[in-house]
Protein backbone atom coordinates (compact mmCIF):
# COMPACT_ATOMS: atom_id res chain seq x y z
CA UNK A 1 0.00 0.00 0.00
CA UNK A 2 1.10 3.58 -0.64
CA UNK A 3 1.25 6.04 2.25
CA UNK A 4 1.29 9.83 1.92
CA UNK A 5 1.03 12.50 4.60
CA UNK A 6 1.14 16.26 4.83
CA UNK A 7 0.52 18.96 7.41
CA UNK A 8 -2.38 21.38 7.46
CA UNK A 9 -2.95 24.33 9.78
CA UNK A 10 -6.26 25.04 11.49
CA UNK A 11 -7.17 28.22 13.34
CA UNK A 12 -9.83 28.57 16.01
CA UNK A 13 -12.63 31.10 15.65
CA UNK A 14 -12.29 31.71 19.38
CA UNK A 15 -9.07 30.72 21.21
CA UNK A 16 -9.76 28.16 23.92
CA UNK A 17 -8.43 28.80 27.43
CA UNK A 18 -8.26 25.99 29.98
CA UNK A 19 -6.47 25.69 33.32
CA UNK A 20 -3.15 24.95 31.56
CA UNK A 21 -3.17 27.72 28.96
CA UNK A 22 -4.69 28.97 25.70
CA UNK A 23 -4.78 27.40 22.23
CA UNK A 24 -5.49 29.43 19.09
CA UNK A 25 -4.23 27.19 16.28
CA UNK A 26 -2.82 23.75 15.53
CA UNK A 27 -0.77 22.10 12.81
CA UNK A 28 -2.27 18.67 12.16
CA UNK A 29 -1.32 15.85 9.79
CA UNK A 30 -3.48 14.37 7.03
CA UNK A 31 -2.48 10.79 6.17
CA UNK A 32 -3.68 8.84 3.11
CA UNK A 33 -3.34 5.12 2.40
CA UNK A 34 -3.92 3.90 -1.15
CA UNK A 35 -4.42 0.40 -2.53
CA UNK A 36 -6.62 -1.16 -5.22
CA UNK A 37 -7.89 2.26 -6.29
CA UNK A 38 -9.22 3.02 -2.81
CA UNK A 39 -7.89 5.80 -0.59
CA UNK A 40 -8.33 5.82 3.19
CA UNK A 41 -7.88 9.00 5.22
CA UNK A 42 -6.58 9.55 8.73
CA UNK A 43 -5.58 12.47 10.94
CA UNK A 44 -3.04 13.09 13.68
CA UNK A 45 -3.27 16.19 15.86
CA UNK A 46 -0.69 17.23 18.46
CA UNK A 47 -1.51 17.54 22.15
CA UNK A 48 0.38 18.69 25.23
CA UNK A 49 -1.01 16.60 28.11
CA UNK A 50 0.69 13.57 29.64
CA UNK A 51 2.65 11.87 26.88
CA UNK A 52 3.04 15.13 24.94
CA UNK A 53 3.16 14.75 21.16
CA UNK A 54 4.19 17.63 18.93
CA UNK A 55 3.64 17.99 15.19
CA UNK A 56 7.38 17.57 14.65
CA UNK A 57 7.45 14.37 16.70
CA UNK A 58 4.51 12.93 14.76
CA UNK A 59 6.04 13.80 11.38
CA UNK A 60 9.39 12.30 12.33
CA UNK A 61 7.74 9.07 13.43
CA UNK A 62 5.66 8.83 10.25
CA UNK A 63 8.72 9.33 8.05
CA UNK A 64 10.41 6.29 9.55
CA UNK A 65 7.19 4.28 9.84
CA UNK A 66 5.84 4.63 6.28
CA UNK A 67 8.49 2.41 4.60
CA UNK A 68 7.83 -0.32 7.18
CA UNK A 69 4.10 -0.37 6.38
CA UNK A 70 4.24 -0.16 2.58
CA UNK A 71 4.77 -3.93 2.02
CA UNK A 72 1.49 -4.69 3.80
CA UNK A 73 -2.13 -4.59 2.65
CA UNK A 74 -4.72 -2.55 4.58
CA UNK A 75 -6.24 -5.94 5.40
CA UNK A 76 -3.14 -7.03 7.33
CA UNK A 77 -4.48 -5.39 10.47
CA UNK A 78 -2.96 -7.70 13.06
CA UNK A 79 0.54 -7.41 11.62
CA UNK A 80 0.25 -3.65 11.20
CA UNK A 81 -0.96 -3.23 14.77
CA UNK A 82 2.15 -4.99 16.06
CA UNK A 83 4.34 -2.52 14.19
CA UNK A 84 2.33 0.44 15.49
CA UNK A 85 2.64 -0.54 19.16
CA UNK A 86 5.94 1.30 19.58
CA UNK A 87 4.70 4.50 17.91
CA UNK A 88 3.26 7.65 19.54
CA UNK A 89 -0.49 7.33 19.97
CA UNK A 90 -1.31 10.14 17.50
CA UNK A 91 0.71 8.31 14.83
CA UNK A 92 -1.18 5.12 15.60
CA UNK A 93 -4.41 7.07 15.28
CA UNK A 94 -3.64 8.49 11.84
CA UNK A 95 -2.83 5.04 10.44
CA UNK A 96 -5.71 3.30 12.22
CA UNK A 97 -8.28 5.81 10.96
CA UNK A 98 -6.99 5.52 7.41
CA UNK A 99 -7.17 1.71 7.57
CA UNK A 100 -10.74 1.84 8.87
CA UNK A 101 -11.72 4.40 6.22
CA UNK A 102 -10.19 2.21 3.52
CA UNK A 103 -12.06 -0.86 4.76
CA UNK A 104 -15.40 0.96 4.92
CA UNK A 105 -14.92 2.30 1.40
CA UNK A 106 -14.03 -1.17 0.13
CA UNK A 107 -17.17 -2.57 1.75
CA UNK A 108 -19.23 0.40 0.57
CA UNK A 109 -20.60 1.01 4.08
CA UNK A 110 -20.11 3.57 6.87
CA UNK A 111 -18.26 2.19 9.85
CA UNK A 112 -21.20 2.61 12.24
CA UNK A 113 -23.21 0.33 9.98
CA UNK A 114 -20.40 -2.22 9.69
CA UNK A 115 -20.37 -2.35 13.49
CA UNK A 116 -24.15 -2.65 13.65
CA UNK A 117 -24.60 0.55 15.68
CA UNK A 118 -27.77 2.65 15.98
CA UNK A 119 -27.33 6.39 15.26
CA UNK A 120 -30.59 7.05 17.09
CA UNK A 121 -28.76 6.29 20.35
CA UNK A 122 -26.27 9.15 19.90
CA UNK A 123 -26.24 11.69 22.75
CA UNK A 124 -26.09 15.43 22.02
CA UNK A 125 -22.59 16.84 21.72
CA UNK A 126 -21.56 19.55 24.14
CA UNK A 127 -20.09 22.85 23.01
CA UNK A 128 -17.17 24.21 25.03
CA UNK A 129 -16.87 27.51 26.90
CA UNK A 130 -13.27 28.29 27.82
CA UNK A 131 -12.04 30.07 30.94
CA UNK A 132 -12.53 33.83 30.84
CA UNK A 133 -14.51 36.69 32.27
CA UNK A 134 -18.25 36.35 32.81
CA UNK A 135 -18.90 38.71 29.90
CA UNK A 136 -16.58 36.79 27.57
CA UNK A 137 -18.17 33.49 28.58
CA UNK A 138 -21.65 34.83 27.85
CA UNK A 139 -20.54 36.11 24.45
CA UNK A 140 -19.07 32.70 23.65
CA UNK A 141 -22.37 31.10 24.58
CA UNK A 142 -24.19 33.51 22.27
CA UNK A 143 -21.75 32.65 19.47
CA UNK A 144 -22.45 28.93 19.89
CA UNK A 145 -26.22 29.52 19.86
CA UNK A 146 -25.74 31.40 16.63
CA UNK A 147 -24.30 28.24 15.03
CA UNK A 148 -27.36 26.13 15.75
CA UNK A 149 -29.44 24.48 18.44
CA UNK A 150 -27.45 23.70 21.59
CA UNK A 151 -28.45 20.86 23.91
CA UNK A 152 -25.28 20.38 25.98
CA UNK A 153 -22.63 22.79 27.29
CA UNK A 154 -19.22 22.04 28.79
CA UNK A 155 -17.69 24.87 30.85
CA UNK A 156 -13.94 24.86 31.48
CA UNK A 157 -13.16 25.64 35.12
CA UNK A 158 -10.01 25.55 37.25
CA UNK A 159 -9.38 29.26 36.75
CA UNK A 160 -6.08 30.59 38.16
CA UNK A 161 -8.26 33.31 39.73
CA UNK A 162 -9.81 30.74 42.07
CA UNK A 163 -13.12 29.07 42.85
CA UNK A 164 -15.13 32.27 43.06
CA UNK A 165 -14.14 33.11 39.47
CA UNK A 166 -15.19 29.59 38.43
CA UNK A 167 -18.57 30.02 40.09
CA UNK A 168 -19.22 33.46 38.63
CA UNK A 169 -18.39 32.27 35.11
CA UNK A 170 -20.58 29.16 35.29
CA UNK A 171 -23.58 31.09 36.55
CA UNK A 172 -23.07 33.73 33.86
CA UNK A 173 -23.20 31.08 31.13
CA UNK A 174 -26.25 29.40 32.65
CA UNK A 175 -28.08 32.73 32.66
CA UNK A 176 -28.22 32.89 28.86
CA UNK A 177 -27.88 29.26 27.78
CA UNK A 178 -30.96 27.37 26.55
CA UNK A 179 -33.08 26.44 29.56
CA UNK A 180 -33.03 22.73 28.73
CA UNK A 181 -29.28 22.50 28.02
CA UNK A 182 -27.35 19.85 29.93
CA UNK A 183 -24.29 21.28 31.73
CA UNK A 184 -20.98 19.62 32.57
CA UNK A 185 -17.70 21.09 33.79
CA UNK A 186 -14.07 20.24 33.08
CA UNK A 187 -11.38 21.46 35.46
CA UNK A 188 -8.50 19.96 33.42
CA UNK A 189 -6.79 19.05 36.70
CA UNK A 190 -6.95 22.62 37.98
CA UNK A 191 -8.33 21.92 41.46
CA UNK A 192 -6.92 20.59 44.71
CA UNK A 193 -8.78 17.75 46.43
CA UNK A 194 -10.35 20.20 48.89
CA UNK A 195 -11.46 22.54 46.10
CA UNK A 196 -12.90 19.63 44.12
CA UNK A 197 -14.86 18.40 47.13
CA UNK A 198 -16.25 21.88 47.76
CA UNK A 199 -17.10 22.46 44.10
CA UNK A 200 -18.79 19.08 43.68
CA UNK A 201 -21.51 20.08 46.16
CA UNK A 202 -21.91 23.56 44.72
CA UNK A 203 -22.04 22.26 41.14
CA UNK A 204 -24.67 19.69 42.06
CA UNK A 205 -26.82 22.54 43.37
CA UNK A 206 -26.42 24.30 40.00
CA UNK A 207 -27.75 21.26 38.12
CA UNK A 208 -24.42 20.21 36.60
CA UNK A 209 -24.46 16.58 35.40
CA UNK A 210 -20.82 15.51 35.93
CA UNK A 211 -17.28 16.76 36.65
CA UNK A 212 -14.39 15.96 34.33
CA UNK A 213 -10.75 15.66 35.48
CA UNK A 214 -11.07 17.59 38.74
CA UNK A 215 -7.58 16.58 39.94
CA UNK A 216 -4.31 16.79 38.05
CA UNK A 217 -2.86 13.80 36.25
CA UNK A 218 -0.59 12.02 38.73
CA UNK A 219 -2.99 12.55 41.65
CA UNK A 220 -5.09 9.47 40.94
CA UNK A 221 -4.41 8.19 44.48
CA UNK A 222 -6.60 11.03 45.78
CA UNK A 223 -9.57 10.19 43.57
CA UNK A 224 -11.12 7.61 46.00
CA UNK A 225 -11.69 10.36 48.58
CA UNK A 226 -13.49 12.52 46.02
CA UNK A 227 -15.34 9.51 44.58
CA UNK A 228 -16.75 8.63 48.00
CA UNK A 229 -17.95 12.15 48.77
CA UNK A 230 -18.93 13.77 45.47
CA UNK A 231 -22.66 13.97 44.75
CA UNK A 232 -21.76 14.17 41.04
CA UNK A 233 -20.18 11.55 38.75
CA UNK A 234 -16.43 11.94 38.28
CA UNK A 235 -14.92 11.44 34.81
CA UNK A 236 -11.23 11.36 33.95
CA UNK A 237 -9.52 12.50 30.76
CA UNK A 238 -5.83 13.26 31.25
CA UNK A 239 -5.59 10.33 33.70
CA UNK A 240 -6.84 7.76 31.15
CA UNK A 241 -5.09 7.19 27.83
CA UNK A 242 -5.94 3.62 26.83
CA UNK A 243 -7.66 0.43 27.94
CA UNK A 244 -4.78 -0.54 30.24
CA UNK A 245 -5.48 2.53 32.39
CA UNK A 246 -9.13 1.69 32.96
CA UNK A 247 -8.69 -1.17 35.42
CA UNK A 248 -6.52 1.06 37.63
CA UNK A 249 -9.26 3.70 37.73
CA UNK A 250 -12.43 1.61 37.84
CA UNK A 251 -12.81 1.79 41.64
CA UNK A 252 -12.41 5.57 41.86
CA UNK A 253 -14.24 7.17 38.92
CA UNK A 254 -17.65 6.93 37.31
CA UNK A 255 -16.55 7.37 33.72
CA UNK A 256 -13.74 7.95 31.22
CA UNK A 257 -13.16 10.38 28.37
CA UNK A 258 -11.93 8.57 25.24
CA UNK A 259 -9.97 10.67 22.76
CA UNK A 260 -8.71 9.09 19.56
CA UNK A 261 -5.34 10.85 19.72
CA UNK A 262 -4.71 9.47 23.22
CA UNK A 263 -6.00 5.97 22.56
CA UNK A 264 -4.30 5.31 19.25
CA UNK A 265 -7.36 5.19 17.03
CA UNK A 266 -10.71 3.48 16.63
CA UNK A 267 -9.33 -0.01 17.32
CA UNK A 268 -8.16 0.91 20.81
CA UNK A 269 -11.14 3.18 21.40
CA UNK A 270 -13.40 0.18 20.81
CA UNK A 271 -11.36 -1.85 23.31
CA UNK A 272 -11.74 1.00 25.79
CA UNK A 273 -15.50 1.04 25.28
CA UNK A 274 -15.84 -2.64 26.07
CA UNK A 275 -13.39 -2.52 28.98
CA UNK A 276 -15.18 0.45 30.52
CA UNK A 277 -18.58 -1.17 30.10
CA UNK A 278 -17.30 -4.38 31.69
CA UNK A 279 -16.17 -2.27 34.67
CA UNK A 280 -19.54 -0.53 34.93
CA UNK A 281 -18.15 2.84 33.87
CA UNK A 282 -19.79 5.51 31.75
CA UNK A 283 -18.21 6.64 28.48
CA UNK A 284 -17.67 9.94 26.77
CA UNK A 285 -15.79 10.85 23.61
CA UNK A 286 -13.74 14.04 23.46
CA UNK A 287 -11.28 15.79 21.17
CA UNK A 288 -8.23 18.05 21.01
CA UNK A 289 -7.79 20.54 18.15
CA UNK A 290 -9.16 17.93 15.77
CA UNK A 291 -10.70 18.67 12.39
CA UNK A 292 -13.92 17.19 11.05
CA UNK A 293 -11.88 14.21 9.87
CA UNK A 294 -10.99 12.91 13.35
CA UNK A 295 -14.29 13.98 14.90
CA UNK A 296 -16.24 12.21 12.16
CA UNK A 297 -14.21 9.10 12.99
CA UNK A 298 -15.12 9.38 16.68
CA UNK A 299 -18.75 9.95 15.69
CA UNK A 300 -18.78 6.46 14.15
CA UNK A 301 -18.55 5.07 17.71
CA UNK A 302 -20.84 7.71 19.23
CA UNK A 303 -23.80 5.35 19.83
CA UNK A 304 -21.71 3.74 22.59
CA UNK A 305 -21.25 7.02 24.50
CA UNK A 306 -23.21 8.43 27.43
CA UNK A 307 -21.80 11.90 26.71
CA UNK A 308 -20.12 13.51 23.70
CA UNK A 309 -17.73 16.45 23.44
CA UNK A 310 -16.88 16.51 19.73
CA UNK A 311 -17.03 20.21 18.95
CA UNK A 312 -13.44 21.23 18.12
CA UNK A 313 -14.06 21.31 14.36
CA UNK A 314 -17.11 23.54 14.88
CA UNK A 315 -14.73 26.18 16.24
CA UNK A 316 -12.40 26.18 13.22
CA UNK A 317 -12.16 28.95 10.64
CA UNK A 318 -10.45 26.81 8.01
CA UNK A 319 -11.36 23.15 8.47
CA UNK A 320 -10.38 21.46 5.17
CA UNK A 321 -12.81 18.56 5.72
CA UNK A 322 -16.54 17.92 5.85
CA UNK A 323 -18.03 14.86 7.51
CA UNK A 324 -20.43 14.19 10.37
CA UNK A 325 -23.35 16.64 10.48
CA UNK A 326 -24.09 18.99 13.39
CA UNK A 327 -27.88 19.12 13.50
CA UNK A 328 -30.22 20.16 16.31
CA UNK A 329 -27.47 19.77 18.90
CA UNK A 330 -26.28 16.36 17.69
CA UNK A 331 -23.18 15.33 15.73
CA UNK A 332 -24.35 12.48 13.53
CA UNK A 333 -22.24 10.41 11.12
CA UNK A 334 -23.50 10.36 7.55
CA UNK A 335 -24.22 7.36 5.33
CA UNK A 336 -21.16 7.68 3.12
CA UNK A 337 -18.74 4.73 3.22
CA UNK A 338 -15.84 4.61 5.67
CA UNK A 339 -15.51 7.71 7.82
CA UNK A 340 -17.81 9.67 5.53
CA UNK A 341 -15.32 12.53 5.11
CA UNK A 342 -14.69 14.62 2.00
CA UNK A 343 -12.76 17.79 1.26
CA UNK A 344 -14.60 21.04 1.97
CA UNK A 345 -15.56 23.09 -1.03
CA UNK A 346 -13.33 26.19 -1.43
Amino acid sequence: MQIQFETFAVHKRVPLTISRGTTAQSENIWLRIQQDGIEGWGEASPFSVGKRQSTEMILSALESLAPQLEPYSPLDRQQIEQILQSQPSAVQTAVDLALHDWLGKRAGLPLWQLWGLDPAKIAPTSVTIGIGTAAAAQQRMRDWMGQGEIKAVKVKLGSPAGLEADQIMLKAVQEIAPADAKFSVDANGGWSLEAAQQMSYWLAEQGVTYIEQPLAEGQESLLPKLYQQSPLPIFVDESCFNSQDILLLADRVHGINIKLMKSGGLSEALRMVHTAKACGLQIMFGCYSDSALANSAAAQLAPFADHLDLDSHLNLLDDPFVGARFEAGYLRPNEQPGLGVTLAQP
